[in-house]
């Protein structure tokens, strides 16, 4: 009998064409939302493989309830849905989707400081909504970005991309991360700076961590008190990483002045008051959301599914 894999959810192109071209038994959840506790245990029995998304939650408890798990596959860079330690130590492999996503999500970060910075948004709903009466010179006044400091909160694969973007603004870059990217500072003159430094230097902030019990709530009421009250915020990381009340409270009385956001705190919960606010853009988690990004994520996580059933090492896999 063939090797089976359960999949979380419908994947895009080529969704899970590779896996049974492998001649892979494949069980896939229908609905396009996350399956319930007992749908995921139930769909395991079995398996011996997971191809999940970060919605789904792979603890010890899950893991014990299906013994001939050998492979996890998370659809994503991070994997803080998973319990690697746990995972290993019953055997299973952990793999993630790292670089394919690096460019896609970068990019979007770019709109996002983009469009917070200059209220692209307000000025699309200004004339949507038949409220625009022709030109003034204070209108919808922004943030300029030529010039101005762009702080990177995670100077990995992401930020790193984020960072030399910035370039083409003329914008200096600093960055915080636990290890200095000597490379990228030879590059494009980045500075390493302390957390405090980078709160009281940054115009732009974006972060580019993961969500890890040392991030977590990183920024805080008091490191956004550090911030300048015209600086942009922007998160296309980890929802965890800022405490979403208090970046709300921030925004409320305008000590700073705008933030963009693709992650959230308790997706897809919000933070009350962050839809009321006008100087916040928000997006549903769409940093990867382009085709070509997509379909490589699916492809590279097939191809862990398939090396490891295959009696192969794992092409991306999580070591920590």
């Amino acid at each position: 009998m063939s090797p089976a894999v359960y999949v979380s959810r419908p994947l895009p192109a080529p969704g899970t064409e590779p896996l049974r071209a492998a001649g892979l038994e494949v069980e896939q959840h229908a609905p396009d939302s996350p399956p319930t506790r007992d749908e995921l245990v139930a769909g395991l029995q079995g398996k011996q493989a997971l191809l999940c998304l970060l919605t789904e939650r792979v603890d010890a408890e899950l893991l014990d309830a299906a013994p001939e798990l050998r492979i996890v596959a998370n659809l994503a860079v991070g994997y803080d849905n998973v319990d690697v330690a746990a995972a290993h130590e019953r055997g299973v492999v952990v793999t993630n989707t790292p670089d394919v996503l690096t460019d896609a999500t970068a990019e979007l970060t770019w709109a996002l400081i983009l469009a917070a910075a200059r209220r692209v948004v307000e000025g699309d709903t200004l004339v949507r909504t038949g409220q625009w009466k022709g030109w003034s010179p204070t209108q919808l006044l922004g943030a300029s970005l030529s010039g101005k400091t762009l702080g990177i909160f995670g100077m990995g694969k992401i930020g790193a991309a984020v960072a030399r973007r910035a370039r083409g603004f003329a914008m200096p870059v600093i960055y915080t991360n636990r290890t200095r990217n000597v490379v990228l500072e030879e590059e494009i003159g980045a500075r390493a700076v302390s957390f405090d430094e980078l709160l009281e230097q940054s115009d732009v902030l974006t972060l580019h961590a993961p969500a890890t019990e040392q991030t977590r709530h990183a920024f805080d009421a008091a490191a956004l008190a550090r911030l300048r009250s015209s600086a942009v915020f922007v998160n296309t990381a980890r929802g965890p990483l800022v405490d979403e009340a208090a970046l709300v409270d921030a925004l409320r009385e305008r000590r700073i002045a705008a933030a963009g956001l693709d992650v959230f705190e308790r997706e897809p919960q919000l933070a009350p008051g962050l839809t009321e606010l006008e100087n916040v853009v928000l997006l549903p988690h769409v940093g990867s959301a382009t085709i070509d990004t997509r379909a490589a994520m699916v492809e590279l996580a097939c191809r862990n599914v398939i090396a490891v059933l295959g009696g192969h090492p794992p092409v991306t896999p999580v070591t920590r």
